[in-house]
Order: C-alpha cells, then structure tokens, then sequence
C-alpha cells in the first residue's frame, strides 16, 4: 500500500513539474465561471440552485480527464521507461493504481477549487445542499469512469494527440448515448434503456441529490471494466515476443469474467430500486408519511395508471422515468392494494377507446422542430387514478412546471408529482367514501341537541319542520351504530336557566318571526362531540331535504375522508348591457384560485346578498371584498359566530391596471367588523427595496418629444416576502420560498381586544419597508432615484397577514337583525283581500341570531385585494417566465391549515418549487461574479507558490544527498 501512494504522489507531483497542470486547471476553472455567470445567466435566472454549474459539468470533465490521462503511458511509452517499470519489481496492478488515484487527486482539487461557487449561492439564497453535495459526489465517481477510459486509452497509444482525441470520443460517446438528443429518436422504453446506458442521465440523477446505489455502481462497473483492461494491456506489453501459455489464458479468463461480473451486476441492481438516500432538505424525492397514510386507508383495490406514448415531446421524454420510479413507491408502499400500470395507448387500442370514452383521456399535439423540419406530435402524457366509481386524471399540465430561460430555451420539470398524485388519490378516496357510511370515520360519538321551544310557542313551519328532524334523527341513530344521538332541549323549562346558559355560552338568543312580533322562541341545532361543537343553520325553506344536506354538513366535520366545501365570494361585475352596447364584467377574475382550489375542495359561490352563506361551507373566502352592505355582512358575522373560519384579502384601496396606472380608495364594507373584531387594516401603503419587478409605463423626454415605453422595473408596492418574513412554524407558508403582495397594507391587531384569543402573524415586510397614504403608485425616477418612491417616515417591519382565532362576539348584538327590511318598521296594517291571508302568513320570515362564537372560529387577514387576481398573477409569470401560483398556494395552504388537514400541508411543504435568490442590485451581482475570479486566481498563485517550495527543497535533498560529508554545496 505504501509504494501505491508513492507512485500516487510522484505522478500527481509531475503535473506540477511544469505550467501544464496550470493550464488545465486555469482554463476548467475559467470555462466552468464563464459558463456559470454568462452562458446559463445565473443572475437573471434567480434561481437559488447550482445546476448550472453541474449540467455542464460532464462536458468539461470529458475534456479535463482527457488532457490529464493523454500522458501518464503515453509518457512513458515515449521516454522509453515503460520497459524498466514491467521489469521492476511492482506489480502492473500497483502501478495503474496509482496513476488512477493520481489523475483522480488532480480532478478532486479542480473540483474543490469550485466550491466558492457553491458558498456564493448559499449567501445569496436558501440553498439546498442536498443535490449540490450529490453533485460533487456524482461528478467524482464520472471522473473516476472517465480517468479508467483514459489510462486504457494511454496504454495503448504512444502519440499523447492521438490519446487524447480517442478518449474525448469515447467519453463524449458514453454521455451522448443517454442525453435527450438521442433519446428523443426512440420511444419512452428505448429511451429509457440508452438512459440506463449513459454516463451523462445517470449524472443528472444523482444531482438532483438522490444518491441511487444503481447510478453509483454503474460508475464502478466502468471504472472495474477499464482498469482490468489496463492491466490486461500492461501484461500483453509483458508477454510481447513470448508465445502463448497457460499462465495468458489463466489472465484472459480473469480478466473476462471480472469483467462480466461488473456488467452482470448492473443488471441484478436494475430493480432494487429501494437502495437509494434522499438528501434533498425535506426528503422532497421519497413517499413522505403523509402519503403513506392516506395509502393506509384504502380498503378496495387503488388503480394508477400511466398513459406514456413512445414519441413525445423531447422535454417530456426524461420526465417518463422518473414518474416511473415514484409510481412504483406507491405500490410498494400501497402493498397489495395498489395497483400500477404503463401503457402506450397505441399499443392497446382497447384501452386508448376506454381512457378517451370513459376518462376523457386523449393524447395532445406537440409541436416540434428540428434543424431539417418541423412537425406535430401527438402523444399522451397523463395519469389515471380510479378508486371504485370514482376517478381522476392528471394531464402534463397537472405534473410539470415551465420556466423559461429566454425567449426559445425552456426548463420543464417536474412540479410536485407526489402531492398531486396523492391529492388525486384522497379525492377519490374521499368522494368514494362521501357516496358510503358516514358515521365508520368518525373517533368519537357525536350529538345532536336541539333547543326548541314548546309547539305552541313556534310558528307552525318550525312544528313541522321540528316533527321532520325527530323522524331524520331516529333514521341517523339506526343507521350510526351507536355512533350518533339526539337530545330536544326547551331552554323556557326550569325557569330559563337552561336559556340563560346557551345564550351565555354559545350567544344564542330568542328568536321571532318579525321586528314587531312579541312572541319570541328558541329553535337552534348544535352538534357536539367532546369538546367540539358545529352550529347547525336553520334552512333558509324549512324543507326537509335542506335541513337532511346541513346535518350531513356538520357531521361530516366530525368525520375523515369527505371533500370540504369552500364558500367563494367574489367582487360582482357589472352586468351586460347590450341595448347600450355595453358589455358585461368588467371585475377582477380569480379563476386561478378557484381552479386550484376546486382540485382539493368543492368551491361554490357565495351569494351573501340574502344574508346567509351557504349551510355546507366549512370555510367562507372572500376574494377583494368591495362595499358589503348590512345583509352581507350579517351574514360573515353569523358564519363566524357558527365556528366558521372567515378568511379574506382586503384593501382600502382598488388599483386599475387600464391605461394609465391609478389608485382610488374603495371601501370593503368590513371597516367597522373587522375593528370590533381587534383587526384594522390601515389606510395607507406598504413599500419595500426588497421587491419584485414589475412592468410600468413610463415616459421618456426627447427634446421635448415625449415617448411611452413600458419598462421593467424594481418597484416598491410589489413586496416581495421571503422565509424571514413568514411564520414557518404555522404550516400556512409550508412550501413557499417567495410571495408577492400587491400593492399591500399594513394589518394592525388590537390586543386589548383580542386578550384570550390566539394571534399569528403571518407575513411581515422587510426591515427596511415603509408607509405612505399617497395614491400616486406611478413611479417617478427622474425626482426619486433608482427606486422611484419617497422614502416616508420610520423604516421598519409591517404585518400584512395574520390569523386570529378563539371566541368572538357579534358585532351585531343587541342591533336588530339587518334581515328585516327597513321599510317594515313603519309598515302600516292594510286591507287583505279575502283567500290570501294564509298566503301572506307563509311569506314571515324565521329571524334567528347568534352572539358568541366558539373558541374554534377564526379570522384570517391578508392585506391586498389584488395578490390574488388573475390580471396581477399574469404579471407576475411573464416576469419571472414561469406560471407563477405563490399567493394562490399561500391561500390553498390556508385552507388546509383551517380544516386541520395536516397530510397535504406537509406534502405540499416538500414542494419543488425554485427557491428565488434574494434581492441584490447590479453593483452586488458584479461583486459576486468578481469574486469568485478572484477566488480562483487566488487559489492557482497559492497552488504554483506551494510548488516552488516543494521543488526548492527537493532541489536542497538531492545537493545534500550529493555532498554527504561537508553538506556544501559547490559551485
């Protein structure tokens, strides 16, 4: 062992003996620096990852290996000492040993030397350093392949040109056979095996910092298979002129089956795709236990299958495999439950005519283009997950994630195909098991408790409507198993203690079918199992389906495994006109955040104008709330005194994006209910540096002449929130590394008022924000500089979300209730025509009133009315060139937190999504790029000062050892 590390060192010294070593390291290092800032424009891309750097990285390392290898025996070949080094007394083993640790060494420090790089993008962002520590990892092992083709290389050539051109094409061979150039030639299973064939996917694999066993040993396999021809070649050198003998054959029979075992072995690993390390931060590339345990419920046979055409789109082809390998985990992890399949619908036309007929599957034309001649493509790309009767399906739109570099280079990835194949998998579940018994996923019993007046005291729809629940109750204790009971109340017995109590407790009060009807009642329904409680509404038709569809509703509260229902409420537009030639809309869109939301939940629309919101939302939305009357806001009130989670994103203010940029102050109608509530949300703007671009028109003075351009700008009203802005330990924020708010203001809690309740703040801008109540949102450059804002009053953080939850008083107690119209109090007694007195007694309506909330209800406040709307979304994904979903996932992970569903939260939170770098001006990016020059210049003058003084003393030993006696040296 000692003399193969001399030889090690002698060789990996002799790099140094001359400029030569210099030469390769400095053009590699200035090449891979070039490439890094110039060539894939790490700025611009503002990505906080270095892929950059490690796609090129096989490339480079061909040409780097190359130059290194095309000497060590094409030296000695040469110089004729290949002759005295067969004939000594070390082994050829020993000898190709140590060149290769040599060589090895040599890459090792070419790769250390670009580690500055990696430590810049950890100071401009939250890197990852899961796949950066699989991307050195990775390009070691290639350079060991490549360093054992070029000894073998070298051992057979005596020309070091000539090595060094046959070692580049054998290398650049071996990468090219898996890259996606060739593959896109053949089908997904042809391009699948060259993928398995090539040095340069297997790489890539392993940079996305999943450490596969398989993708490691195929580098091995290389490294045993060129080695042992190495030594097989360094023997036939010593057999020359020798003829043939047993001890030859015995060599060729060594060498060939070693060299089987190491191809053999490759394909014995093929399967186990189980040895494999996720170092990525959050696992984000494993099945996570929240998959795990929705996998766990399943009790009928899960199907999933994958519709994968042999031609597809070039980008699409390598994202076939890997949807591959995370399939198959969940029928690993779904046991014998879970059923996988791949097909190519044009290899089974039965079940192409199925997916389109039944499924709606049908394959989508791609356009692609090629240096001789463009063509369409059309190809299926989708996922099918079918649970008993209920199914759905997941397009390429579903499962990947576009950026775009520049105006023709794309980047498709995969977005976050766990989290949406498991929400695919639990809305299924979960539609399945709504169609089935509802009490078999309920922990605990639950109660119905009615407090209701005697008949006589209630109007004779609530008598009938009280006889149809006993009859619905007694149908629910059968069919519950003990799961469910009833219990009627009169609150009047006992001398109203029973009422003092629930209107103390729960603020229920008398009830009365008109404002001057003296006869007053209870009729409230509350379900209550331990400590929780759902307030059933009353059926605005006193229909006995309405009232059977809102028991259903809070029982499934108390259940597992049932789609939420999400109450939307929106601006309204303004209708069409067309006998002016006006025509309708005109209203802020959210069709993004209704989409998303629809993956996961039932969304509906909330028509709050009756004063109610719909009996089976479990959580009302409101989307840029403008001028909510009193029936509006009566009925916010009440869905928050049920124990319902009111979640809004609000503004003093309303932008108009046509033709000229402009602001206008616009009441919600909120003001007052958000402030009895403890929350103000001030009238004034938040501005920050720390801010994303934004397309703004700006005029431009030409002696006089003024020009109208549209400029991309850094501009302040577009605050951009990073983690250190976020509560990331509510869970809302799981996942998301960046958020814009538009145009926001700033939240203010009220602690006096919200003593007892809990408060989360959310998001905060950066230290160095500030206010401003002007409406000017234009920016002016000429007067403010870079940033094109006055910089107004204290900088310093400000909250532009929170959540609130605990107990809440109406803020319509002891007002009467905004139900009855107003004209009605001085309504005067007329005539009724005879036969339509019990007509117009059917018309009264049932006036019911809640005062307390309980501790579960929740408010939750986002500062911008605009963040959310699909014009400013727009805005966004054309400036970042991506489709750009942060506020909306913020909003899908509020929801999620409200119904306490934890599973797709943390699913979610390992989300793939780009991590953004931080904010830095121009100046700051040329100081990074410099930098890291410096760096590597530094690094070189160290390495060549190191190597003089290595070569000064060994110059010292070999004068001493000349002049043992007097240790002169002469002249």
């Amino acid at each position: 062992m000692s003399t193969l590390f001399r030889i090690a060192r002698k060789e990996f010294g002799a790099f140094f003996s001359s400029p030569v070593a210099f030469i390769f390291l400095g053009t590699f290092l200035a090449t891979t620096l070039f490439i890094f800032f110039w060539v894939e424009t790490f700025f611009s891309r503002n990505i906080t990852e270095l892929r950059a750097l490690f796609e090129w990285m096989p490339i480079l390392l061909i040409f780097l290996v190359a130059a290194i290898t095309m000497r060590m025996w094409a030296e000695e070949h040469r110089a004729g000492t290949l002759e005295f080094l067969l004939t000594s007394p070390v082994r050829p083993v020993t000898l190709v040993l140590g060149k290769f640790l040599a060589c090895l060494f040599l890459i090792a420090l070419a790769l250390l030397m670009t580690l500055p790089l990696a430590v810049t993008v950890s100071f401009l962002g939250p890197l990852d350093w899961g796949p950066v520590l699989g991307g050195y990892l990775a390009s070691l092992f290639l350079a060991a392949a490549y360093i054992s083709i070029g000894l073998f290389v070298s051992v057979k050539s005596e020309n070091q040109i000539v090595s060094l051109i046959t070692t580049s094409l054998i290398c650049g061979l071996l990468y090219l056979i898996g890259s996606e150039t060739l593959a896109a030639f053949f089908g997904n299973k042809g391009s699948e095996i060259l993928q398995l064939l090539g040095s340069g996917s297997r790489f890539h694999s392993i940079t996305r910092g999943v450490i596969d066993l398989r993708d490691l040993y195929y580098y091995v396999a290389i490294m045993g298979v060129f080695l042992c021809l190495n030594i097989y070649g360094l023997e036939k050198i010593r057999w020359a002129g020798n003829p043939v003998n047993s001890n030859h054959r015995a060599w060729q029979l060594a060498c060939g089956l070693l060299i089987a075992n190491f191809l053999v072995a490759n394909f014995w690993l093929a399967p186990m795709g189980e040895l494999r390390s996720d170092m990525t931060d959050g696992d984000i590339y494993s099945i996570s236990d929240a998959t795990r345990s929705y996998l766990g419920q399943i009790r009928e046979p899960l199907l999933i299958r994958g519709y994968f055409s042999a031609q597809t789109h070039p980008l699409l082809a390598p994202l076939v495999p890997r949807l591959r390998d995370l399939l198959e985990e969940y029928a690993i992890a779904g046991k014998d439950k879970v059923r996988v399949e791949f097909i190519d619908p044009a290899d089974h036309p039965d079940l192409e005519q199925e997916a389109g007929q039944k499924y709606g599957i049908r394959p989508v034309p791609f356009q692609t283009a090629s240096k001789y001649q463009a063509s369409v493509t059309n190809s299926y790309f989708d996922i099918l997950i079918r649970y008993g009767d209920q199914y759905e399906t997941l397009g390429f739109r579903d499962l990947i994630e576009v950026k775009a570099q520049d105006e023709q280079n794309l980047d498709v990835e995969l977005r976050n195909p766990e989290y949406d194949i498991t929400r695919a998998i639990k809305k299924v579940l979960y539609s399945y098991q709504a169609g089935g018994d509802l009490f078999s996923s309920m922990k605990k019993p639950v109660e119905l408790i009615g407090y209701f007046s005697a008949d006589e005291r209630l109007p004779k729809e609530l008598v009938s409507l009280k006889s149809e629940l006993m009859g619905l109750t007694q149908e629910l204790e059968a069919e519950s198993g003990g799961r469910f009971s009833a219990t009627m109340v009169d609150p009047e017995t006992n001398g109203g203690t029973i009422a003092d109590q629930i209107s103390q407790q729960y603020g229920f009060r008398p009830m009365a079918a008109s404002l001057f009807d003296q006869n007053t009642f209870w009729f409230y329904m509350m379900l209550k199992s331990g400590d929780q409680t759902v307030e059933i509404p009353l059926p605005e038709d006193l229909e006995k389906g309405s009232l059977k569809r809102a028991i259903d509703a809070g029982l499934k509260r108390f259940a597992t495994g049932f789609t939420k229902n999400i109450a939307l409420s929106v601006p309204e537009s303004m209708p069409p006109m067309p006998q002016y030639g006006i025509p309708g809309g005109g209203g802020p869109k959210f069709d993004a955040l209704r989409e998303l939301l629809s993956q996961e939940h039932t969304v509906t629309d909330a028509d709050l104008a009756k004063g109610q919101v719909p009996g089976e939302a479990d959580i009302l939305l409101l989307a840029a709330p403008q001028e909510l009357d009193e029936k509006k806001l009566f009925a916010v009130d009440q869905f928050l005194m049920q124990g319902g989670t009111v979640i809004m994103s609000a503004s003093p203010y309303q932008v108009d994006l046509k033709g000229q940029l402009s602001m206008t102050e616009k009441k919600t109608g909120l003001e007052e209910w958000l402030e009895h509530n403890g929350i103000v949300i001030e009238k004034q703007l938040v501005l920050d540096p720390q801010n994303t671009p934004f397309p703004v028109p700006v005029q431009r003075n030409l002696g006089g002449f003024m020009v109208r351009e549209t400029k991309l700008v850094n501009y302040p009203y577009f605050v951009d929130i990073r983690p250190d802005g976020m509560n990331e330990d509510s869970g809302i924020t799981s996942g998301l590394q960046q958020v814009t708010m538009n145009w926001p203001s700033p939240i203010t809690i009220d602690p006096e008022k919200n003593k007892g309740r809990k408060v989360i703040k959310l998001l905060e801008s950066s230290e160095k924000s500030w206010l401003s109540a002007s409406t000017m949102i234009q920016p002016d450059f000429q007067t403010h500089g870079e940033l094109g804002f006055a910089t107004e009053g204290e900088q310093e953080p400000h909250l532009l979300a929170a959540a609130i939850e605990g107990g809440f008083t109406s803020y319509f107690t002891g007002k009467p209730s905004p139900l009855l119209k107003k004209g009605e109090e001085e309504e005067q007694p007329q005539q009724t025509p005879p036969g339509q007195e019990e007509e117009k007694k059917e018309e009264q309506v049932i006036i019911r009133q809640l005062d307390k909330s309980p501790d579960t209800a929740r408010i939750i406040v986002f500062g911008s009315n605009s963040f959310l709307s699909d014009t400013v979304l727009g805005i966004s994904s054309s400036v970042m060139r991506t489709n750009y979903l942060g506020p909306v996932q913020l909003i899908a992970n509020t929801v999620d937190w409200s119904l306490e569903d934890r599973g797709l939260l943390s699913i979610r939170g390992r989300s793939h999504f780009s991590r953004p770098l931080h904010p830095i001006t121009k100046n700051e990016q040329l100081f990074w790029e410099y930098l890291n020059y410096g760096l590597v210049l530094l690094g070189l003058a160290i390495i060549w000062l190191l190597r003089l003084r290595i070569r000064k003393r060994a110059e010292a030993r070999q004068l001493a050892f000349l002049q043992p006696e007097t240790g002169r040296v002469s002249s």
